[in-house]
Protein backbone atom coordinates (compact mmCIF):
# COMPACT_ATOMS: atom_id res chain seq x y z
CA UNK A 1 0.00 0.00 0.00
CA UNK A 2 1.68 3.18 -0.88
CA UNK A 3 0.89 7.12 0.77
CA UNK A 4 0.56 10.22 -0.40
CA UNK A 5 4.00 10.94 -1.10
CA UNK A 6 4.89 7.56 -3.19
CA UNK A 7 2.31 7.83 -5.10
CA UNK A 8 3.38 11.86 -6.22
CA UNK A 9 6.73 10.95 -6.74
CA UNK A 10 5.34 7.84 -8.84
CA UNK A 11 3.05 10.12 -11.12
CA UNK A 12 3.55 10.68 -14.84
CA UNK A 13 5.89 14.25 -15.19
CA UNK A 14 2.68 15.72 -17.25
CA UNK A 15 0.46 14.93 -14.23
CA UNK A 16 2.65 16.66 -12.01
CA UNK A 17 2.83 19.93 -13.99
CA UNK A 18 -0.72 20.44 -14.39
CA UNK A 19 -1.29 19.75 -10.46
CA UNK A 20 1.90 22.28 -9.77
CA UNK A 21 0.24 24.61 -12.23
CA UNK A 22 -3.29 24.43 -10.78
CA UNK A 23 -1.95 24.68 -7.13
CA UNK A 24 0.55 27.98 -7.85
CA UNK A 25 -3.21 29.35 -9.73
CA UNK A 26 -4.91 28.56 -6.82
CA UNK A 27 -2.55 29.99 -4.65
CA UNK A 28 -2.34 33.29 -5.92
CA UNK A 29 -6.15 33.76 -6.49
CA UNK A 30 -5.57 33.52 -2.39
CA UNK A 31 -2.96 35.77 -2.08
CA UNK A 32 -5.31 38.22 -4.32
CA UNK A 33 -8.42 37.58 -2.20
CA UNK A 34 -6.20 38.44 0.81
CA UNK A 35 -4.43 41.47 -0.80
CA UNK A 36 -8.47 42.94 -1.19
CA UNK A 37 -9.17 42.11 2.44
CA UNK A 38 -6.28 44.30 3.68
CA UNK A 39 -7.58 47.08 1.41
CA UNK A 40 -11.17 46.53 2.65
CA UNK A 41 -10.04 46.39 6.46
CA UNK A 42 -7.69 49.29 5.93
CA UNK A 43 -10.36 51.57 4.28
CA UNK A 44 -12.82 50.83 6.58
CA UNK A 45 -10.87 50.80 9.73
CA UNK A 46 -9.88 54.53 8.81
CA UNK A 47 -13.60 55.44 8.50
CA UNK A 48 -14.40 54.19 11.87
CA UNK A 49 -15.60 51.10 11.03
CA UNK A 50 -13.33 48.52 13.08
CA UNK A 51 -15.65 45.98 13.46
CA UNK A 52 -15.39 45.10 9.68
CA UNK A 53 -10.81 45.35 9.74
CA UNK A 54 -12.11 42.32 12.42
CA UNK A 55 -13.99 40.24 10.52
CA UNK A 56 -11.33 40.24 7.38
CA UNK A 57 -8.49 39.76 9.95
CA UNK A 58 -10.57 36.26 10.94
CA UNK A 59 -11.26 35.48 6.72
CA UNK A 60 -7.50 36.64 6.01
CA UNK A 61 -6.29 33.60 8.79
CA UNK A 62 -8.42 31.31 7.82
CA UNK A 63 -6.96 32.33 3.77
CA UNK A 64 -3.59 31.57 5.48
CA UNK A 65 -4.20 28.79 7.03
CA UNK A 66 -5.80 27.66 3.95
CA UNK A 67 -2.53 28.71 1.68
CA UNK A 68 -0.64 26.29 4.03
CA UNK A 69 -2.73 23.22 4.12
CA UNK A 70 -2.61 23.81 -0.14
CA UNK A 71 1.50 23.98 0.28
CA UNK A 72 1.08 19.98 1.47
CA UNK A 73 -0.18 18.96 -1.84
CA UNK A 74 3.32 20.17 -3.65
CA UNK A 75 5.05 17.62 -5.13
CA UNK A 76 8.33 17.43 -3.23
CA UNK A 77 10.78 16.58 -6.19
CA UNK A 78 9.74 18.07 -8.97
CA UNK A 79 12.30 18.14 -12.29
Amino acid sequence: MSNFRRGQEMMHPNKRNMIMSTLIVVLLCNLLIQIWLLYTALNNALEGNTHIAVVTFIVSLVLFVAGVVWLYFLPKNVK
